[in-house]
């Protein structure tokens, strides 16, 4: 089987983008399975995501080398991923454990191609939910006190695992602006769409209390910015008058739970391309 890589890249748009970096893959052997492009109008930039595999005796360092001189003429940003490798998640979870728990299946059945090297969380709610699945649990208290130790933990977590990606699966606590950046670009959170009106504890039942007619949930990549990061991938779900707070709750957290799947997905296929506060997310 010929190994297959992905190509991501964004620059400035000009002509003949596509037809130098299909013409450099051409010349390698390789052979193109899928290509998708955007080019935005607004910041001039053209974004390009190419599928592709090659020869088993083609080095990917040649075409890491070719791509390396394109990249100069073109000024592009890019990246080069081994399609077959399995991404390494750390989940950071609390006390609501739908999310992890819908990751935790994905994973264990192949759904999603990714392996949970951990779970860690500042209570212990689940450590025997991720001890069924065999996957090491850190509980990591944190308060005002020691909240820049435990926040040393994650990252050293982080490290030592050789972490692609950190899920905050409800981890209900505001990472510093220091862990945010440590984690810029790897690390998505999600929550429910009721931002900014319904702030706080019970969401679900401020929403009931006020009638409303559609409940969401939000991922995005995580920054200093509280909950303001680039959006990755959005639901919503309509709810009626008959609905109690307990429906809403229930209802809100399978579309949480299928927001944040779908985002950990796109991200692992390397389908997300950032533009600006907005993403490009290819389909």
């Amino acid at each position: 089987m010929r190994p297959d890589s992905i190509l991501t890249l964004s620059c400035p748009d000009r002509t003949g983008i596509v037809y130098r970096v299909s013409g450099l893959l051409f010349a390698l052997g390789c052979n193109i399975l899928d290509a998708q492009q955007f080019g935005d109008d607004e910041s001039g930039r053209f974004f390009l995501r190419v599928h592709f595999d090659r020869a088993a005796d083609q080095s990917l360092g040649d075409v890491e080398a070719r791509m390396a001189t394109l990249a100069t003429e073109f000024g592009m940003d890019w990246q080069l991923h081994d399609a077959r490798r399995r991404a390494r998640l750390l989940v950071l979870v609390s006390r609501q454990g739908h999310c992890l728990n819908d990751l935790l299946f994905r994973a264990h059945s192949r759904q999603l191609q990714v392996d949970i090297a951990a779970v860690a969380s500042n209570h212990e709610d689940f450590a025997a939910l991720a001890g069924s699945y065999g996957v090491p649990f850190h509980h990591l208290p944190v308060n005002a006190d020691n909240r820049a130790v435990q926040e040393q933990q994650i990252i050293d977590l982080v490290e030592r695992e050789q972490i692609d990606l950190v899920v905050l699966a409800r981890y209900m606590q505001i990472l510093s602006p220091r862990l945010c950046e440590a984690l810029a670009g790897r690390a998505i959170n999600i929550h429910h769409s009721f931002l900014p009106s319904f702030k706080g504890a019970q969401p679900y039942h401020q929403a009931h209390a006020r009638g409303v007619k559609i409940i969401g949930a939000t991922a995005h990549y995580v920054t200093p910015d509280l909950d303001e990061g680039p959006i990755i991938e959005q639901d919503v779900a309509r709810v009626d008058h008959a609905m109690t707070p307990r429906d809403l709750v229930r209802l809100g957290s399978d579309t949480e739970s299928q927001v944040l799947a779908r985002a950990v997905r796109r991200h692992v296929e390397h389908r997300i391309l950032r533009n600006g506060h907005r993403t490009v997310v290819f389909r």
